[in-house]
Formats: structure tokens, C-alpha cells, sequence
């Protein structure tokens, strides 16, 4: 390669045992393991956790026991130690939970999607502006994969020039297991609302867009009668407010032979060339996931990010929540995702399965 890149360090924890306080309230997405993972291998100390269901909290305290179990959310919410708390309840009860959160004085961390509707979009916003504190949101497929964010650090060197166009797909498995609210929108969101809003955080970042207009969206349930609730399949198509575009699709179509929950990819063009993002597989290969391919003026390359860039946003995260600052992600760009992801969910064309 002609131009020789430069990439950050791989991240150390950011506080000292004690220095911050975090606790867990509402374990229903297994997403919240990889949430506390993280925040503890940042340095944060893992205190409380709480859930109505106690077979939940069995199987969170297997994975870390040091943390107690809560009587109730408002041991949580009174426990003057801890700093921030972290869920992944039932969607469409997050946005709730973090205003009340936030009104007891400590910061939140939500698994996506953080908010499913735009009354409960406007009570985040006004809960933030009234207490100062933060609402964040686990948008895992960027700030939890390494090729992500490998492609991050590319871009910001001008790999490919001003970014242009961000094209995310997003496919699953549906397994089996799933709980009863998985196959209710008003809980889950809705398809675009749910996985897609992991995409629409990544088109406003890649681009640097502050905001967007739905062009068209659809979804469906084409193959899964016997759960009307669910929707399989969803896409979208947005413009953003610099003039960048973007389309997401995501689905419940991932089949039986890939040895992975869903082949996510992303690509990246710009003025200078692009870029595609193999997060989770490279078929047919023994490359394994975070594969980032780069094509501009000076050849073609492949990249292993693994282990190249580590999960920075969540010792920022940590360092704005004690700091006050904005460097893991703007309150502005989180809430923005989630809006974009509302959007297009309101207005998505139904079509016939």
C-alpha cells in the first residue's frame, strides 16, 4: 500500500476498582452480557442487579457473581454508588425505565433500540435536558465489532474520501426460545425499529449526517404465519441532511447452513473508493468475521480487524459519565438513530406475506 495508515491503541481500562458504579435492571435481550462484559473490562465495578424474574437474575449472577441481587429497581435507583445503569428490559419499556433513571440522578445505558415510539423519544429528550444526565444506547453492531470500527478509523484517514453512501444489511436467526414479546411489535418495535436502528447510528457516523428524511420503507411478514406479530423482513431508504444516502435490510432469514447468527455486511462507498464490512463471516472462508475490504486509488486490500482496535466506546463512556463530556457518542447522534429507526418504522409499507 502506497499511503501508510496509522491506528489507535488498543484500550485499557479507564478507572481504578471502585472509581465507578454501575448496576444492570432488566435482563430480558442477552444483549446486556456483552454490555457488562465490556463495561467491566473498561474498569467500571459491576455492584447491583435487579429483575422481576428471578431465574434472570440466577443466570447473570453465574456470569458475574460479584455482583448482589436487588430486592427491587428502587434499591437500584436509591444506592447512592451507583453511577449508571444498564438494560436490556423489554423494548418498548426502556425509554420509561430511563427516565426514571435519569431523574434519580445517575446516567442510563440501554440496549437497542433504547426507545420505540416518538412520545416516549420526547420524554428521553426532555429527561436529559432536565437533569443533565445521559441516556446511552448500545448500538452493538459499531461500537461492539472490531471491523466496524476499523472501517471508522480508515475513513477518518481518507481511505475512501468523503463517504457517499452507506448500504447496512442486517439478517438474523430467529432459533428457538424466544420470549412472547419478541413476536408483539408494540414491545419489539418493529423490525426497522428493533434491528435496524443498529444501521441508521451507523449511516448518520460513517457520514458524519446530523439528521435524515425517510424516503420509503417496507416490511413484511412473508414466511412465519403462525406468529402474525412478527415481522421478517424490512428496509428503508434515507437521505441524509449533508446530502450522503443510505439503505438498510434486515430479516429473519438467515438459514440453517451458516455457522453464524447472520452474514451482517456493510458497504462503505466514497468519492475515493469503498469499503465492506464482513462483521460476523467470510462464507466459503476459514477467515472468520471482521473482515474489512478496502478498494481505492491505490489497489485492493483486505484487513483482519480482530484484536486491531478493541471496544473503545465503553471506557469513553465511562470517562463521559465522570467527566461530563461527549466523546463516546453525542447525546444528539444517539437520539437521532433512534428517530430515524421510529420513522421509518411508522411509515413503512405493509406487504403481503
Amino acid at each position: 500500500m502506497t499511503r501508510a495508515y496509522s491506528f489507535d491503541p488498543l484500550p485499557e481500562p479507564v478507572v481504578e476498582p471502585g472509581e465507578f458504579v454501575f448496576a444492570a435492571v432488566g435482563l430480558d435481550h442477552g444483549h446486556i452480557h456483552g454490555m457488562v462484559e465490556q463495561l467491566v473490562a473498561a474498569g467500571a465495578t459491576l455492584s447491583l442487579v435487579y429483575d422481576p424474574d428471578a431465574s434472570k437474575i440466577a443466570d447473570f449472577l453465574r456470569r458475574f457473581p460479584q455482583a448482589r441481587a436487588a430486592a427491587s429497581e428502587r434499591e437500584v435507583l436509591d444506592d447512592p454508588t451507583v453511577r449508571l445503569v444498564a438494560s436490556a428490559s423489554i423494548a418498548n419499556r426502556r425509554a420509561q425505565l430511563g427516565v426514571r433513571v435519569l431523574d434519580a440522578g445517575k446516567d442510563f445505558f440501554a440496549d437497542k433500540p433504547a426507545i420505540t415510539t416518538l412520545d416516549d423519544l420526547a420524554a428521553a429528550r426532555d429527561a436529559v435536558a432536565r437533569t443533565g444526565r445521559k441516556y446511552a444506547v448500545y448500538y452493538g453492531e459499531r461500537v461492539h465489532s472490531e471491523a466496524a470500527l476499523f472501517a471508522g478509523q480508515l475513513i477518518e484517514q481518507g481511505a475512501i474520501g468523503r463517504v457517499l453512501q452507506v448500504a447496512s444489511f442486517g439478517p438474523h436467526r430467529i432459533g428457538s426460545g424466544r420470549a412472547d414479546w419478541f413476536y408483539d411489535p408494540e414491545q419489539y418495535g418493529g423490525i426497522i425499529c428493533d434491528i435496524g436502528s443498529h444501521n441508521f447510528e451507523q449511516m448518520l457516523h460513517y457520514t458524519g449526517a446530523t439528521s435524515g428524511e425517510i424516503l420509503s420503507s417496507t416490511v413484511a411478514n412473508y414466511a412465519h404465519p403462525e406468529t402474525p406479530g412478527l415481522q421478517d423482513f424490512g428496509d428503508a431508504h434515507v437521505v441524509l441532511d449533508n446530502g450522503a444516502t443510505g439503505y438498510v435490510r434486515v430479516d429473519w432469514f438467515t438459514p440453517a447452513g451458516l455457522d453464524v447468527f447472520g452474514d451482517g455486511r456493510t458497504t462503505l462507498l466514497g468519492t475515493n473508493g469503498y469499503i465492506e464490512l464482513r462483521k460476523y463471516t467470510d462464507i466459503t472462508t476459514d477467515n472468520g468475521g471482521n473482515q474489512v475490504l478496502l478498494v481505492n486509488d491505490e489497489g485492493q486490500f483486505r484487513f483482519d480487524a480482530t484484536g486491531r482496535t478493541g471496544y473503545p466506546y465503553f471506557g469513553r463512556l465511562i470517562r463521559d459519565c465522570l467527566d461530563r463530556t461527549d466523546f463516546a457518542m453525542t447525546q444528539e447522534h444517539a437520539f437521532m438513530a433512534a428517530e430515524l429507526s421510529i420513522i421509518a418504522q411508522r411509515q413503512a409499507r405493509v406487504l403481503a406475506g
